[in-house]
């Protein structure tokens, strides 16, 4: 039945060509418009593309007119310093898509920039489709009403969130979580050549363990988490092997400075998918890569610390979330240990590493929740699935 459906959005759609203005601001947010777009592609050949995004998303044909790196602002505190910025970024964008003129434009999670966005584009009369709502069942849910009003279609990916956004009559679309289905290719079509000239780029041995570090993909992420994974890692140096998962957007100098006194671990940059298909464990920063980590089936602990005390303090008294990590948050258990800001230093975190690292019975019990994570998120076509929607969708608001 998905075949025949398939083949009838690619023959409905091949008479005309699609424009799409797509806003990532995020290297995650890259990840997931390139994959997006991917798909777009295959029902619809002739799609054109332009937007804010990343490496990703310009090789897959994305005109991309501000990169991911040149918008990353975390915190309360750190966005207030960058206002000047952000509004030459968004008075940027406005002219750009008036300029473009798209049938649709998507909006890609970054949701403090992107929902008002939303709201000028649809009060020029542009089609407004979001993927990868916002959190707002976590804080500032007055947002909801923002969605309503200014997007015409909401596609999410988290389970609970169809059920959230019902409620308030938001025009809403589950299809599953499109990580679960780019890793498991991933996984399929890694090869023994392919792990051994990994492990040989690092001058690693196949009986290695590694434990993968990822303190995250932003100067500010990297400068306050990656010293403590650092000096708790040094405790363990002997047995496991350390390599940090680097990213492009994060200068050399930056990890150079701070792994100079630890020349025991390693940095290998946008290799993050290879490095977790060759762990044994993982330190991950909160946000995507926590679930990227248990898709991969590797135990891991989750650490975070905001970019100042300020900014923390003011997300501890407005976030209503249990967990940070979206690995707890979709099993609505504590599936894996989450240490955050003054927890969040190294001999807590040394001793929850002992834990990860030595005891099998630990590692075990958060392999089997990452089990009860695999059967919440989704079958099989998820980002064709929801690919062949947008462009249905916004083919029938362009006629």
């Amino acid at each position: 039945m998905w075949i025949l459906f398939s083949s009838f959005i690619s023959f409905a759609v091949n008479y005309l060509s699609m424009k799409y203005y797509i806003v990532a601001g995020e290297p995650s947010g890259d990840l997931h418009g390139a994959l997006l777009v991917e798909q777009i592609k295959e029902i619809d050949k002739q799609a054109e593309f332009r937007g804010w995004g990343g490496d990703k998303m310009i090789a897959q044909g994305v005109s991309v007119t501000k990169h991911v790196r040149e918008l990353a602002f975390m915190g309360f505190v750190e966005v207030i310093k960058n206002l000047g910025t952000i509004k030459k970024n968004f008075n940027f964008i406005k002219k750009d898509i008036v300029d473009y003129n798209p049938d649709a434009v998507i909006l890609v999670d970054y949701p403090g920039f992107n929902l008002r966005l939303a709201k000028f584009l649809k009060n020029k009369g542009f089609t407004v489709i979001y993927y990868i709502a916002p959190q707002v069942w976590a804080w500032k849910q007055s947002r909801v009403n923002i969605i309503k009003k200014y997007v015409d279609k909401l596609f999410v990916i988290l389970p609970f969130e169809k059920d959230f956004f019902s409620k308030f009559g938001v025009s809403v679309v589950y299809e599953g979580h499109p990580l679960k289905e780019h890793i498991s290719k991933f996984l399929s079509n890694y090869t023994e050549t392919d792990r051994n000239k990994f492990l040989n780029n690092l001058g690693l041995k196949p009986d290695d363990k590694i434990v993968a570090l990822l303190p995250g993909s932003r100067v500010q992420e990297v400068d306050k988490k990656l010293p403590v994974m650092a000096a708790a890692a040094a405790y363990y140096r002997k047995d496991y092997k350390f390599v940090v998962a680097g990213s492009s957007n994060v200068p050399d100098g930056i990890y150079k400075t701070i792994l100079d006194r630890y020349d025991f671990i390693s940095v290998i940059k946008d290799k993050t998918f290879d490095l977790l298909a060759n762990s044994y464990a993982a330190v991950v920063t909160s946000g995507t890569a926590t679930l990227e980590t248990a898709l991969f089936g590797v135990p891991e602990i989750v650490c975070y610390k905001a970019g100042s005390k300020i900014s923390y303090h003011i997300a501890k008294r407005v976030i209503k979330v249990k967990y940070i990590s979206l690995v707890n948050l979709i099993n609505d258990e504590l599936t894996v240990k989450e240490l955050i800001q003054d927890d969040c230093d190294k001999l807590a975190l040394s001793a929850e590493m002992n834990l990860l690292l030595n005891h099998s019975a630990y590692r075990q019990k958060i392999k089997e929740g990452y089990k009860k994570l695999h059967e919440k998120l989704g079958t099989v076509d998820i980002i064709r699935r929801i690919a062949s929607q947008v462009v249905v969708f916004a083919k029938r608001r362009s006629v």
